[in-house]
């Protein structure tokens, strides 16, 4: 999966990452090693997050178009005989 991080956020992260693995696991590592877990993390474990969402937007969107249905059915009239 192809994941364009902005220079800023994958600073962040890798920040983020020696963080846990200092308060966590009492070990320090270097931003390489935690550059090397942001791309274990990016091309592993990172889809599975995607998919998740992709499933979450659909289900809203076709709760919103069921709704929608509805709100356009309610704009019918009835027609005499």
């Amino acid at each position: 999966m192809f994941l364009k991080l902005k220079k800023e956020q994958k600073e962040l992260m890798i920040s983020e990452i020696q963080y846990f693995f200092s308060q966590e696991r009492d070990e320090e590592i270097t931003e390489f090693a935690a550059e090397r877990v942001l791309d274990f993390v990016k091309e592993k474990l990172a889809p599975h997050f995607y998919n998740a969402a992709v499933l979450d937007v659909k289900h809203v969107v076709e709760q919103q178009f069921s709704s929608l249905e509805d709100e356009i059915l309610t704009l019918e009239r009835p027609i005499k005989k």
